[in-house]
């Protein structure tokens, strides 16, 4: 496994083997939807339930590092856990989400592509309203401070502008409080035209 892409892909072959629904988010997904960038990590929403722990930390363990007990207290806690590859360092985090909320969109929204045209393998991936939700939401948790997010996802709206559902993105700027960001995300999107 020489990319990241590789190695994520290892983990979504597991959770599609388990019968997880998952969705590719972060910056995977943005790079996806909007402009490429390279990343040492990869982020992924699962419906994991604890029946799945056992055989994931095992379908993993020779070539990740996992810790079995942080699986459980995540999936029990809808928090996140990672998994790091030993040869590469490369890292894949996997976020449980709870029953409701923007987790849950993200998967019932989630579109099947190939990440690689040549590649056999399709994966689901978050639509590109949802990265820039979930983008505006991370850049909110650093404080403003995060150019690398802020950047993804006006470069989702650049990218996706002809098709991009702006009604969606701001009833969930509305729930989840982010009406500001992305207002000024929008316009940064439309100036830099």
């Amino acid at each position: 496994m020489n990319t990241i892409i590789d190695v994520m892909l290892h983990v979504v072959r597991v959770l599609d083997e388990l019968g997880v629904e998952y969705v590719l988010v972060g910056s995977v997904a943005s790079s996806a939807r909007g402009f490429p960038r390279s990343t040492n990590d990869a982020d992924i929403v699962a419906d994991l339930r604890l029946e799945h722990a056992d055989r994931l930390v095992a379908s993993l363990r020779d070539g990740f590092y996992i810790d079995p007990d942080a699986v459980a207290r995540s999936i029990v806690r809808h928090r996140s856990f990672n998994a790091i590859h030993h040869a590469s360092g490369f890292k894949v985090d996997v976020f449980v989400p709870p029953p409701d909320g923007f987790g849950r969109q993200q998967l019932a929204r989630r579109s099947q592509e190939h990440l690689d045209p040549a590649g056999p393998q399709a994966v689901f991936v978050a639509t590109a309203e949802d990265v820039v939700i979930s983008k505006l939401d991370w850049y909110r948790a650093s404080d403003g401070t995060s150019d690398r997010q802020w950047h993804d996802l006006v470069g989702v709206i650049k990218v996706q502008a002809p098709t991009i559902d702006l009604a969606y993105l701001r009833q969930w700027a509305v729930r989840l409080g982010l009406t500001e960001l992305l207002d000024r995300a929008l316009a940064e999107a439309r100036e830099s035209v």
